[in-house]
């Protein structure tokens, strides 16, 4: 099991997620940003324009999600 936080997933907090792939470490934070969301927890909003701003461009997004998996990976 690996563990990130919410910041080094794009969030705007230091939860922890553990998660034995990326793909579920990814589902969690999406579930925690939305939690936020409907809290309108305002440093998570924040974060959650500026992941909008990196959607706008799929090849900045692909770069994202790769530099995140391969984060992910390297991990003990």
């Amino acid at each position: 099991m690996k563990k990130m936080t919410c910041k080094q997933l794009g969030g705007a907090c230091d939860r922890e997620f553990e998660a034995a792939t990326f793909d579920d470490i990814a589902a969690m934070s999406q579930n925690h940003a939305m939690q936020m969301f409907e809290q309108k927890d305002e440093a998570h909003l924040k974060a959650m324009e500026a992941m909008q701003q990196l959607m706008q461009s799929p090849e900045a997004m692909k770069k994202w999600m790769d530099e995140k998996r391969e984060e992910f990976n390297s991990l003990d």
